[in-house]
Formats: C-alpha cells, sequence, structure tokens
C-alpha cells in the first residue's frame, strides 16, 4: 500500500520537528506556516495557504490556540474551504479546548474528513531524540488507519479514547508537568539554603525512585539557569486555566493544582514571560531570599538522539 501524502499547518519550534520525523521517515510532507521563511528552511514543499493542503490524504494541524485552528480550517482559505476535495483524515496536536475541538470536528465530518485529537508530551529536543508520546482520540478505526504515520513521530501513541478525551489527557499532563516544577524549585531552593548544592541534590533525586526522565531533563536549567524556553509561563497558565476550567465543570478539586496557579501568576506579574516555565526556580528562590549563581557544571539531561 502506498503511503500516504502528508500535510503539515504551523511550522513552530515543535512543528518544525515533528516534520523533520515524518520527512526522515520517507513520508512526503508538504507545509503552510503563516511565516513562510521558517517554512522554506525545513527543505520540504511549501504551499501559500491552508486549502493547498487539501487534497493530502493526511493532514497535521499545530497551532497556538483555539481561535488559529478555526481559522486554519474553516476561515478564509481554510482547509475546509475547497469545494472539490478535503484530506481523508485531520490530524490536530494543538493544546486548545475541548469546545474549539469539537466545533472543528463537526466542520470536517461536513467535507468529509475524520477528525483525530492528538496532542503531545515534549519539546523539540525530545521529538528530536525519538522520545515524543502522543495521547490521541477520536474514531477507533481512523486512529488505527493512521497510526503507523503517528508512531513515526515518537516512542509512545495511546489511544485514550472517542471525540475530544485526548484534550483532556494533555490538560492534565500539563498541569501536573507546573505542579512537579514548582515542587521541584521548593526542594531544590531548601537543599541550596541548607548548603547542598543544586548539582549535588538533583544528581541524587535524580539516581532515586523519584527521579524520571523529566527531573533528569530539567536537571541543567536548575543547575546552570539556562532557561532558554521550551514553554514558557504564559502558555503553562493558558493550561492551568483550561484545567482548572475542566475541574470545576466535572466537581474535581484540585487545591494543589489552583495553588500553583497563582504561583505561576505571580512569576509572570515578575516579568518571567519569555524564558522557560523553569524559571519557577529563581522566584522560589527569592520568596526564600536566595540569590541564585550558576553552578557552571556539566549535567546529563538523560536524551540521547537516534542514532
Amino acid at each position: 500500500m502506498a503511503r500516504p501524502s502528508i500535510g503539515w499547518i504551523g511550522a513552530g519550534r515543535m512543528g518544525a520537528a515533528m516534520v523533520k520525523r515524518l520527512g526522515a521517515a520517507g513520508y512526503d510532507v508538504a507545509v503552510y506556516n503563516r511565516t513562510r521563511a521558517k517554512a522554506e528552511a525545513l527543505g520540504v514543499t511549501v504551499v501559500d495557504r491552508p486549502v493547498d493542503l487539501a487534497g493530502r490524504d493526511i493532514v497535521f494541524t499545530m497551532v497556538a490556540a483555539s481561535a488559529d485552528l478555526e481559522q486554519v480550517t474553516s476561515g478564509d482559505h481554510g482547509l475546509f474551504t475547497d469545494p472539490d476535495v478535503a484530506p481523508r483524515v485531520v490530524i490536530d496536536s494543538s493544546t486548545v479546548s475541548e469546545e474549539a475541538s469539537a466545533a472543528v470536528r463537526v466542520a470536517a465530518r461536513k467535507r468529509g474528513s475524520e477528525l483525530l485529537a492528538a496532542p503531545v508530551s515534549g519539546n523539540p529536543k525530545v521529538v528530536a531524540a525519538g522520545r515524543l508520546t502522543l495521547a490521541v482520540s477520536g474514531p477507533r478505526a481512523v486512529f488505527d488507519e493512521v497510526e503507523p504515520v503517528l508512531r513515526a513521530l515518537g516512542r509512545g501513541v495511546t489511544y485514550v479514547g472517542e471525540d475530544e478525551v485526548a484534550r483532556l489527557v494533555k490538560i492534565a499532563h500539563n498541569v501536573f508537568l507546573g505542579v512537579v516544577v514548582q515542587s521541584l524549585s521548593e526542594i531544590t531552593v531548601l537543599a541550596e539554603k541548607g548548603g547542598v548544592s543544586r548539582a549535588a541534590f538533583l544528581e541524587f533525586l535524580n539516581d532515586s525512585v523519584l527521579g524520571s526522565a523529566f527531573t533528569r531533563y530539567k536537571s541543567p536549567a536548575l543547575v546552570n539557569l539556562d532557561f532558554t524556553p521550551t514553554f514558557t509561563m504564559p502558555l503553562l497558565r493558558k493550561d492551568f486555566d483550561l484545567g482548572l476550567a475542566a475541574a470545576r465543570s466535572l466537581e474535581a478539586p484540585m487545591p494543589i493544582a489552583s495553588a500553583t496557579a497563582q504561583l505561576i501568576a505571580s512569576a509572570i506579574g515578575a516579568g518571567h514571560t519569555e524564558q522557560d516555565f523553569a524559571t519557577l526556580l529563581l522566584e522560589q528562590a527569592r520568596r526564600a531570599g536566595l540569590a541564585l549563581e550558576p553552578e557552571n557544571v556539566s549535567v546529563d539531561d538523560g536524551l540521547t538522539p537516534d542514532e
């Protein structure tokens, strides 16, 4: 069976890394990006409008917000605006609300397309290392059809159910992400204030049963105060807003997440908007009266790119 042709909408840092994975796996990929030069740098076919991808078998979308997803699918020159052709499957990996996802699902079906919600866990370095994971929801038969394409993107693809439930999985994941970094910041500052270097404390933690791929991955940033962004604080706040809204709707109290949301808002108010969300460490240190300095030591982040 011939491999499906792939369209991709949204070639930001994450999108670009995922396009490279698909290209390396031998798929024919065409890309639309609002800033054309970013797409051209990928060395693939570049189109001028989302609708120019309507003839592709599968089209991925990875945009910043709910309004952007609606615009690139049903807005001017959107993916679904060609009266004669539409992709068989649309796979959306944006972090958007369940309501926006459901609306796009309805619009897709009107054009004879099926939508899979497929939010991801990772960042460009994780993608390059082949360790991206995806939660996918929608029609099971459609998932089964496109699963080989999804598996080209990383190591973990989990079908989580029908309709929009993958959105809730992703939001729950990102809320936990914020809670973990805040807690990690608290205990790291506690250890340092008691006389333990961040490098030594995090080495011990990462080698213990409490260590994880994530704590190891974040250790270089916490030790050397390199906050090159992988995920910014405003994006994290957006996900907390979505998560807490879901919690209210489902009557599921989240007291620790609620407290963390306030600390994230405080960090944004202090100006931590462009750097990585691990700058929660700096705010925790400030509240503890501790002035942090880079330790300038080599720290293994645990990510080894595929050979």
